[in-house]
């Protein structure tokens, strides 16, 4: 299907069902959408320089217009003594302070570019999970159609197409208990949206039929939301859904034992992406690796070690720090995005030059802390593991260093003895240095963008100075 039937058949549907649409994103400017993704189809095959020129063109123009049109940004070349030609590549750009998540309170008013009208100025706010909410500006009509651009380019590599039928398990609310229909169809019936707030042991067997019936080639999933499915498939010895091709992960970290999960239950390939709402970075997997390849296009990535100076060495832990590229009515210039990442060693053997992530371990909210203030990721925390067969679900909270209360939702058969071999499993994973209290609660919450958190963080992390934790990391869950 070209890009203009697309853009036609999603303009139809949203007069058709614009609630739905909404709830989405999906409707894109045809313009830019198709503006982006040209580009994009073309510059998969450019060599490592033609993508550093293009990359520096970019960061010149943001720059230029940074300067003249927005506030903040005249505020701190003026009082750096600085220029935009002093800034002539990615690397220059440590002449420029990082952005924080309080900057962005404070200063938003600032950040806004004034040669645009108001009309031009769409509101978004992050889900909090940081702890540090905050508020942005998407360009209205624009910023969302080069999202959809570059995902469906990431979706390409896994031979996703826009007549293929998906379903969704994203945190949406569809049907009610009363009626027991948790879905409903959309995008001319191509898509199945799915409720993730009904899934439950009772439901989950007509949740399973009802996909079957669907014959999806694609899901597309908070990795949450696809454990309680792929945990209930695995358990119960149900059969992988024939045609599904690829489970498509994102908006969480895909933690080790998630990805192992479901590709046993789904059997088939499991593809993950990392973005943010900021829209600062985006990167996801390719057809041969599970690596993440940071799009240039999209904006420029630093990753930041604990003194402080870009982490250079493959391997290597650092705080993700990113320039978006695209966005001039609210420029984000080196955010600190608190996610943390580990370099990887390029280019890959699918021939994109892209730079790469060997993995994201997550926000700096989802590490536990230990009594000697080492930090633990939850990629040390495997809950593909027997000694959880009897735990529906679990979160962790902390609010004191070296100690976890972990909440669980017990099954019928669980006994004294589980919780005897959990805090044994998370004692050998802790290394004794974390002790943990385990309570039972009828249900674990979800944020109000329908996701599960794994770790309520209460401890201030978001007060560290970028990278100082990438040894505690690499010692506790490398």
């Amino acid at each position: 299907m070209g890009v203009r039937t697309m853009y036609r058949r999603l303009k139809a549907l949203q007069l058709e069902n614009s609630v739905t649409m909404r709830a989405l994103h999906i409707l894109p400017t045809y313009s830019a959408y198709k503006k982006t993704y040209t580009l994009l189809r073309q510059s998969r095959q450019w060599s490592r320089e033609e993508l550093a020129a293009y990359q520096a063109q970019a960061l010149s123009r943001l720059l230029d217009h940074a300067y003249e049109n927005v506030p903040y940004y005249r505020r701190v070349f003026e009082e750096r003594g600085l220029v935009p030609g002093d800034i002539q590549t990615p690397e220059d750009l440590a002449l420029l302070p990082f952005l924080t998540r309080e900057d962005l309170q404070k200063s938003l008013p600032d950040l806004k570019a004034r040669n645009y009208p108001e009309t031009a100025f769409e509101y978004v706010t992050t889900g909090g999970s940081t702890g540090i909410p905050v508020g942005f500006y998407y360009e209205k009509g624009a910023s969302r159609a080069r999202e959809w651009a570059f995902m469906k380019t990431q979706w390409d590599r896994v031979g996703y197409r826009f007549s293929d039928r998906c379903v969704v398990l994203r945190g949406y609310i569809v049907g009610s208990a009363r009626d027991e229909t948790f879905w409903k169809k959309t995008l001319f019936g191509r898509w199945l949206l799915m409720s993730s707030h009904h899934m439950t042991e009772e439901t989950l067997p007509a949740y399973i039929d009802r996909i079957r019936t669907f014959r999806p080639g694609f899901i597309q999933a908070y990795p949450s939301m696809a454990v309680i499915l792929a945990r209930y498939m695995v358990e119960h010895g149900v059969e992988p859904f024939p045609t599904v091709k690829a489970v498509l992960c994102g908006s969480e970290n895909l933690y080790p034992w998630q990805r192992s999960l479901l590709a046993e239950a789904f059997g088939c390939r499991v593809f993950s992406w990392y973005g943010n709402s900021e829209q600062t970075v985006l990167a996801g997997e390719c057809e041969e690796s599970t690596h993440y390849h940071i799009f240039p296009e999209y904006g420029i990535v630093e990753l930041i070690g604990r003194d402080g100076r870009p982490v250079e060495r493959p391997g290597a832990m650092g705080e993700v720090v990113a320039t978006n590229l695209t966005n001039f009515v609210c420029p984000l210039i080196r955010y600190r995005t608190m996610d943390l990442a580990v370099l990887g060693k390029s280019p890959c053997t699918c021939g994109r030059n892209y730079p790469l992530l060997e993995r994201v371990e997550g926000r700096l909210q989802e590490f536990i802390v230990t009594k000697d203030r080492r930090f633990i990721s939850m990629t040390a925390v495997n809950m593909h593991s027997d000694v959880f067969d009897n735990v529906v679900q679990f979160q962790f909270y902390q609010k004191k260093e070296g100690e976890v209360l972990m909440r669980i939702v017990k099954k019928p058969g669980y006994t004294d003895r589980d919780t005897e071999r959990i805090l044994r499993e998370l004692d050998r994973k802790f290394q004794g240095d974390v002790d943990v209290t385990i309570r039972s609660v009828g249900k674990i919450p979800r944020t109000r963008r329908g996701k599960y958190q794994f770790l309520i963080q209460d401890l201030p992390l978001d007060q560290q100075e970028p990278g100082q934790h990438e040894a505690e990391c690499r010692n506790k869950s490398g």
